[in-house]
């Protein structure tokens, strides 16, 4: 390690939650902290657009969300959690987790090989990386701009037992979503779920085996009303909704077009509310041959389906 880096590794900030943009929405939390210690550089506020006076630019704080799961994952559960911070990063979503064995690591390096920012929240002492081995992922997070956060002051030794499930309250309030990849039926992952459920944020739990323990929490937090996660656009979806809205729609448009004029005035047709068959070649002024011939290649493409007495809709 260089000189320099060395010591911004090892330089300590003391800020109160409200005086990071970041941090500041720790305030409407339970139990908000009074202080925060952190290493490195906190997630900075990005562009909204621009605003009704030229020289300004709206800006607002970086969409979040926190993956959390077990220590003792699966491959499954590595390559759900990876997958999912991976994607995240690349898109500019903040990722936080607590650099615990297991999935969160996972979470953390995913998010650091998309390109991404990472933060982490320690159940230790802000000076005291725990665990030790995790030491060089913490560099890493520093080094690519992310940060370490604790509330504990340095110094403060030994920890608390149960300073690592107060923690999660942190790791939850600083998230938009919280998302279990893999919890037991008894796992500090579901405390960061309680959390979030009572912080009012969105939970997504990774369904997994029935047989396997490692699943047993995740699908427990499904029955009771978790959105099951299966791919990362179901995150993206809730936090880019308007992006993900100009993306249906332009794939509407798309969908509307055939491999001749033909197939698209068929298309068009149907989208436009036409059902039956008289009524679409009244419409485009087809003759009936054409228009079954037509339809019936539609039908083989898979780009309209059959309704029954010459009745059809898009697919």
């Amino acid at each position: 390690m260089s000189t320099p880096f060395s010591h911004f590794f090892t330089k300590i900030n003391q800020i109160s939650p409200l005086e990071s943009n970041f941090t500041e929405v720790l305030e409407a939390i339970a139990l908000k902290p009074k202080t925060l210690y952190f290493r490195g550089k906190m997630p900075e506020n990005v562009s909204k657009g621009p605003s009704q006076k030229p020289e300004q630019t709206r800006t607002t704080r970086p969409k979040t969300v926190a993956i959390v799961g077990s220590r003792h994952n699966t491959k499954y559960g590595e390559e759900v959690a990876y997958k999912l911070a991976y994607e995240l990063g690349k898109r500019g979503v903040v990722v936080v987790s607590g650099l615990a064995y297991g999935i969160d690591t996972i979470a953390h390096q995913g998010c650091l090989d998309g390109g991404g920012i990472t933060v982490a929240v320690l159940g230790t002492a802000i000076d005291n990386i725990y665990p030790k081995p995790h030491e060089a992922v913490a560099r890493k997070i520093i080094e690519q701009n992310g940060t370490i956060i604790s509330e504990y002051a340095p110094g403060t030794h030994p920890f608390p037992k149960t300073s690592f499930l107060e923690r999660n309250r942190l790791i939850s309030g600083l998230s938009d979503i919280v998302v279990v990849v893999e919890a037991a039926e008894r796992s500090g992952s579901l405390n960061t779920a309680t959390h979030a459920i009572e912080q009012g944020k969105t939970v997504f739990a990774v369904p997994g085996n029935i047989t396997n323990p490692y699943s047993q929490g995740c699908n427990k937090l499904i029955k009771q009303g978790a959105i099951p996660y299966t791919e990362p656009d179901d995150i993206l979806r809730d936090l880019f909704p308007d992006m993900y809205s100009r993306r249906h729609k332009k794939h509407k448009q798309l969908n509307l077009i055939g491999d001749t004029d033909v197939e698209t005035k068929i298309l068009q047709g149907l989208a436009n509310g036409l059902r039956k068959g008289e009524e679409i070649m009244n419409a485009t002024h087809l003759p009936p041959e054409v228009f079954n011939e037509t339809i019936t290649l539609l039908e083989i493409k898979s780009r309209v389906r059959p309704l029954g007495m010459n009745n059809w809709s898009l697919i």
